[in-house]
């Protein structure tokens, strides 16, 4: 009866738990897709390094959103096999930025500052709000890491897309919008690092991981069936 009990109050936890989690990506999925269309559009039209990489960067988290959503519940070794594309993506996706990046600034483009300082501010808020949902999750697995960083990591770069339409506006130039996206490489770059990091350890060790998931719900089940025993 005690270990029956036990076993049952862990698993409800664990399903409320994952139910919140997929709720949350949901949204954070619908948010950052529609993002990416505003985004794109905005980038395009104002000639924007930073606008362009920031709209890519939300389709990525989308695509990192949705490929989440598949592995949730999942083993932890499933679930760290996810974090490590989605870790990969996130690095490639830093290289292209910063390929993209020096190309703009042979070219010399101006972006309009008006359109880009909109947009930013648009695109902070969406991610703070996915931050503040994702707050909780921050300590979790690899793959629930990752999706904290590339929230974090968003809207530390709509910040210095901001503070670049400021600067674009004041010196009528294209190197404040140049060096912003050469930030969000580096954000990206030292994110997806830290993400392949984290999941090649607990691919490293599955079996080790799985074990100390379970103890504390073996400990209190070994503790009620003593007291059980006792009476």
């Amino acid at each position: 009866m005690a270990s029956s009990c036990c076993g049952g109050s862990t698993d409800t936890v664990e399903r409320v738990n994952d139910s919140e989690w997929r709720r949350v990506l949901w949204i954070a999925l619908l948010v950052n897709a529609a993002m990416f269309g505003i985004e794109v559009v905005a980038g395009a039209t104002s000639g924007s390094a930073s606008l362009k990489a920031d709209a890519l960067d939300f389709l990525g988290d989308a695509a990192n959103y949705a490929i989440s959503l598949g592995v949730a519940g999942m083993a932890l070794a499933w679930r760290a096999r996810a974090a490590l594309a989605k870790g990969v993506s996130i690095f490639l996706f830093g290289l292209w930025v910063m390929g993209s990046t020096a190309r703009m600034a042979m070219q010399g483009t101006v972006p309009t500052a008006e359109t880009m300082g909109v947009v930013g501010v648009i695109a902070l808020l969406a991610n703070l709000a996915c931050a503040a949902m994702l707050w909780r999750h921050r300590d979790g697995d690899a793959n629930r890491r990752s999706v904290w960083i590339c929230s974090r990591n968003d809207a530390i770069g709509n910040v210095a897309v901001v503070a670049a339409a400021l600067g674009v506006f004041g010196t009528g130039t294209g190197w404040p919008d140049i060096g912003v996206a050469a930030i969000m490489a580096a954000l990206a770059l030292t994110g997806g690092w830290q993400i392949i990091r984290h999941a090649l350890q607990e691919l490293a060790t599955p079996t080790s991981a799985t074990i100390t998931n379970r103890a504390p719900k073996q400990a209190r089940c070994v503790k009620a069936v003593s007291e059980v025993g006792d009476r």
